[in-house]
């Protein structure tokens, strides 16, 4: 099975949007360097559902074209589902989605793409890994990857640290309990507005 990695982009404070699901600047070096991360520049989409290029340091283009690659199944909640309208069907990294989620795929909504819609964390990652074989799983963090890492199912933690402290809003890792050991970081790598960070999850 591929490794679990649950990832966000975050405020050195922890949080990956604001109480309104606004992200302020922690984007903004997706946008803000002059090395496209996928190869030729194709277009891919951020977070608002707005197609964007994706253009960042040379040292981040590095770390994340190679994360992105790895991915063969993204696993998301039902909020950020609806926030970005499921990317309109074309996820930023993988080849398949899986949405924890209570409701069903709305009716006829992109029949085209690989989504699927599963009730339950474990039944989820169950998904998603038979999906993406020996790649990688990718996390969205927020409620659901912070029960995810609290079921016990995540290898990996992966944050993209952006120097801004929020104060408040969603939290990366959501309203998770108790402690959870992670190891030292392996990856340590410093890129323009932006600190990538990797941490294996204490067995």
């Amino acid at each position: 099975m591929g490794t679990v990695v649950m990832h966000s982009v975050v405020s050195v404070d922890g949080f990956i949007a604001d109480e309104n699901d606004d992200v302020g600047p922690l984007h903004d070096w997706y946008f803000s360097g002059d090395t496209p991360i996928t190869e030729g520049g194709d277009q891919q989409y951020d977070h608002s559902g707005a197609g964007s290029v994706f253009k960042v340091s040379s040292a981040s283009a590095e770390y994340v074209r190679p994360m992105w690659e790895s991915i063969g199944t993204i696993v998301m909640g039902r909020h950020l589902f609806d926030l970005v309208n499921g990317w309109e069907g074309r996820p930023p990294a993988g080849d398949h989605v899986v949405v924890v989620s209570h409701r069903p795929k709305p009716e006829g909504w992109h029949p085209e793409a690989s989504y699927h819609f599963v009730d339950g964390v474990t039944a989820a990652i169950d998904k998603a890994q038979e999906f993406a074989g020996e790649r990688t799983v990718g996390v969205n963090a927020g409620e659901v990857g912070g029960q995810i890492l609290a079921a016990g199912l995540v290898d990996e933690v992966a944050m993209d640290v952006v120097p801004v402290v929020f104060g408040s809003g969603k939290r990366y890792f959501g309203s998770i309990d108790g402690q959870h050991l992670l190891e030292d970081p392996h990856v340590v790598i410093q890129g323009d507005r932006v600190l990538h960070l990797r941490f294996k999850v204490r067995r």
